[in-house]
């Protein structure tokens, strides 16, 4: 395997977490929305599902947390990437900043050391 082939597997696995992490978060704030509009429709009290909704609420924040940490481990591996000197490697979603100091939509920088962003 070449390193192109190594990088675009690491990438791919990489955009596949953060695709499952944003897909468990979605799916549990529909549990909540479930879990209100189930109460609701069998007329019992907020009390009685207090505790199962502050876990299922728990969860979404704890996926939260996780979502911030794959976001975070996306970025090291770009600054290691980069600080190999191996350029500019993208896959996934393309509407993503060139760096993780510049936000979308804003203007990235044109030159990094001996490296170009890729436009």
């Amino acid at each position: 395997m070449d390193r192109t082939q190594v990088i675009s597997g690491l990438a791919n696995d990489l955009h596949a977490t953060e695709k499952a992490v944003d897909a468990a978060i979605s799916q549990a704030t529909t549990l909540v929305q479930t879990m209100i509009a189930a109460r609701a429709a069998l007329s019992v009290s907020p009390v009685a599902g207090a505790g199962s909704q502050a876990k299922a609420m728990e969860t979404i924040a704890a996926l939260g947390t996780a979502r911030e940490a794959i976001v975070a481990c996306h970025a090291e591996l770009q600054r290691d990437h980069r600080k190999m000197g191996w350029g500019v490697y993208a896959v996934g979603p393309v509407d993503k900043p060139d760096d993780w100091e510049t936000p979308v939509g804003g203007t990235p920088p044109t030159k990094t050391g001996h490296l170009r962003v890729a436009s």
